[in-house]
């Protein structure tokens, strides 16, 4: 019932712009089931279309896993946020239900789909004290030029994720151009209206980006500001499986600043109860992302860590996205 009135809203959206051969964004929300307050705005959005400008794009906002959400869970099968895989689409052996869902959104809402899109925006929220953010999947020009000009009007920090063999198959990498944006924290299956607004906020300022770059008239800053990502860590673990620390209390809420040598990362309880530190042996400025969410544990991350890294914005990147939004 909801994903056919954000089809429906969908189609209020495009009669209010002149109709082009393909809508420029997709809007998903509720890729991960138990991340609830992406969806609310959108439904939100379906009751009263001046809550969010769509500034002259045309938009398909949908629901990424509807049976998810109905159970109030991450996913069904397995994380439809790693299930973009294009060697698996063309299987026609029995599969998860993520995997379908995956490829039924590449063949409607692709490049080649059968209502095609353009930019894909991947609405979450995460138990870690991130903040608003920007996530980005390598190093393609296009998203590189729309994360500028988002950190350019609000200033979000941009998590640069690459060179990760344990996770792939990312929603937004199907598409010519997209972003994840990221807001915390917050607990699983909880709506908070300060997590509504802030994502409000940065899809709005998307859309007003993607409208500005199409135009050629895009503010974009000098310089690009990235944290790339480098390496995950697990939990200190026993026998290769038991759990046998945890994350200094140090480290808890203290994402996006800079771990110094030796500065507690784990703590172990050993006689008495004693805690026994493990201290940061890694590199000196490398700067912790998603400390203990949630979602992660079953991957075994604790934390990711990044290099905080400054690009200047190249012409290649506003030239790519100019193309893709006016072809």
């Amino acid at each position: 019932m909801f994903a056919a009135s954000l089809e429906a809203h969908a189609s209020v959206v495009q009669q209010r712009v002149p109709l082009m051969t393909a809508s420029d964004v997709l809007l998903v929300a509720g890729t991960h089931g138990n991340e609830v307050n992406a969806p609310w705005l959108l439904e939100a959005w379906q009751r009263t279309p001046d809550l969010m400008d769509a500034h002259g794009l045309t938009v398909q906002p949908l629901i990424g896993n509807p049976d998810a959400r109905a159970a109030n869970r991450r996913y069904i099968d397995r994380d439809l946020n790693r299930s973009f895989l294009p060697e698996r689409f063309a299987s026609d052996e029995s599969e998860a239900l993520e995997l379908a869902r995956a490829r039924s959104l590449v063949q409607l809402h692709g490049p080649h789909g059968t209502h095609p899109c353009r930019v894909a925006l991947d609405l979450h929220s995460t138990t870690a004290a991130m903040g608003s953010c920007l996530v980005v999947y390598g190093r393609r020009p296009a998203d590189l030029a729309l994360a500028s000009l988002v950190q350019g009007a609000l200033g979000l920090p941009v998590y640069l994720h690459e060179a990760d063999d344990r996770q792939t198959g990312f929603l937004v990498e199907c598409w010519p151009c997209g972003l994840v944006i990221e807001v915390g924290p917050v607990p699983q299956s909880l709506l908070d209206v300060r997590i509504v607004e802030q994502t409000r906020l940065a899809v709005e300022t998307c859309l007003a980006s993607l409208a500005a770059a199409r135009r050629a008239a895009g503010r974009y800053p000098r310089q690009l500001v990235v944290h790339r990502h480098r390496c995950s860590l697990d939990l200190p673990r026993r026998d290769g499986n038991q759990i046998s620390g945890l994350l200094h209390g140090d480290r808890l809420g203290r994402d996006w600043q800079p771990l110094a040598s030796e500065d507690p990362l784990f703590v172990e309880l050993c006689g008495q109860g004693l805690p026994a530190i493990q201290g940061f042996d890694g590199e000196m400025g490398d700067v912790p992302v998603f400390i203990n969410e949630a979602a992660y544990a079953e991957k075994r991350i604790a934390l990711s860590l990044t290099r905080r890294e400054v690009w200047p914005v190249e012409d290649a990147w506003r030239t790519a996205l100019e193309q893709l939004l006016k072809s």
